[in-house]
């Protein structure tokens, strides 16, 4: 399938701010500006983790919801309060979609 848009992708313009921030201003400045800076920067990471993870994540959680028999997240939250599910097999749909969440957010608590 063609892109719609052309280079760079939203994805490249993304890291490249990022490392902008990261190699020039983060340098540069102190204090409270260095610290929103440090935010600047971890957010931007978790955009281009998204951008990249993001399709295949949704489609693992689609198939993970598929598989419980619930259309969406409050349908599963319902059918939990509910007791619908065994430990089991709930414990590890969620660890896989907490893991997924984590390796957008900061996948270093992965490690």
């Amino acid at each position: 399938m063609a892109a719609p848009h052309d280079v760079p992708t939203a994805a490249e313009l993304v890291a490249a701010v990022r490392e902008f921030l990261e190699r020039d201003v983060l340098p540069e400045v102190e204090g409270r500006v260095r610290f929103h800076t440090r935010v600047a920067v971890n957010v931007l990471g978790m955009v281009e983790r998204e951008l990249e993870l993001g399709p295949s994540h949704a489609l693992a959680h689609a198939e993970r919801l598929d598989r419980l028999g619930v259309a969406d997240d409050a349908e599963l939250a319902a059918a939990v309060r509910e007791g619908r599910f065994e430990e089991e097999e709930l414990l590890g749909v969620l660890t896989a979609a907490v893991r997924d969440k984590l390796m957008v957010a900061n996948p270093r608590h992965l490690a």
